[in-house]
């Protein structure tokens, strides 16, 4: 009982022995075949569809605009969560889902986030826990039951200034937003903290406002994303982007035990900077962000 009682006293003395590893994000870029970007606790990975000619009336969406499967990798090397998103074309949906599935993977959703877009997409979400590096591998198989490219992508092109349309839709948004591949991204949190399987989700795992702008032709972007509300947010979002001809074009869930419980809605619209931005912007009063 007294080498019980020591043991417990120097564990609790040192806390750092209780605290478990971080990942060996080397370890789990080796298995997936690219490099992530860490953020906080946080190891994301991106797939674009690069492969993918996918257009929406008229308009070719870039891969950053809606074609971007990711991973998000957190805990520690022997006990890690993946979760994400794969961009899928129709014949690709069930050996994914199968490949995943076989490996004790959980399907969270699978729907659609675009309207009218040709080819179709179909989104497909995911949970994994386990051995980290286990979960890059079978991921990694997963994918390769698509034609999503697993090549080490080519270095990023040097960055451009971007066009006069990121700094309009800012300015109206009142925040920065990050422009690459064309595509100008904000990642807005939500003001409350958001759990799944006891464990503290943050933006990089996908439980951000997501709103994406493209150039669409002479004076015109293209907008799309998905807003990330609880159920009393949801209907002032629709009035609000109805309001300012952004259209909603699904509105669904995208995890299984997330608290509080929410709801991710999808939205289109092509336009002026300025009037497009001003809808997202009446959309986001509504909603409860940092």
């Amino acid at each position: 009982m007294k080498l019980r009682t020591l043991i417990l006293s120097l564990l609790l003395s040192c806390p750092v022995l209780l605290v478990a590893q971080g990942l060996d994000t080397a370890k789990i870029d080796e298995a997936m075949g690219r490099s992530g970007q860490k953020t906080g606790d946080v190891y994301r990975l991106g797939f674009p569809r690069t492969d993918l000619h996918v257009s929406v009336a008229g308009v070719e969406i870039k891969p950053g605009l809606a074609l971007g499967s990711w991973a998000a990798f957190a805990g520690n090397d022997n006990s890690a969560m993946v979760m994400g998103d794969l961009v899928l074309l129709e014949n690709e949906l069930t050996p994914v889902m199968r490949k995943l599935r076989g490996a004790g993977f959980e399907i969270t959703a699978v729907h659609n986030h675009l309207l009218n877009e040709s080819p179709r997409v179909i989104y497909m979400h995911y949970m994994g826990h386990g051995k980290a590096v286990e979960l890059a591998k079978s991921l990694h198989a997963g994918l390769a039951e698509s034609k999503t490219p697993l090549d080490k992508p080519a270095p990023p092109a040097p960055a451009v200034e971007p066009p006069a349309f990121a700094k309009t839709v800012e300015d109206v948004l009142g925040t920065k937003g990050r422009f690459a591949g064309g595509v100008l991204s904000f990642g807005i949190p939500r003001a409350s903290a958001i759990t799944d399987h006891e464990m503290t989700l943050a933006t990089p795992q996908g439980v951000a406002e997501a709103i994406n702008f493209q150039e669409a032709g002479t004076g015109k972007v293209a907008t799309t994303g998905d807003f990330v509300l609880t159920a009393e947010e949801v209907n002032p979002v629709i009035s609000a982007l109805e309001d300012h001809d952004i259209a909603v074009t699904a509105l669904h869930s995208h995890m299984l035990t997330e608290q509080p419980r929410l709801f991710f809605m999808h939205f289109w619209a092509v336009g002026s900077a300025e009037s497009v931005a001003a809808g997202i912007k009446a959309a986001l009063s509504h909603v409860a962000v940092k």
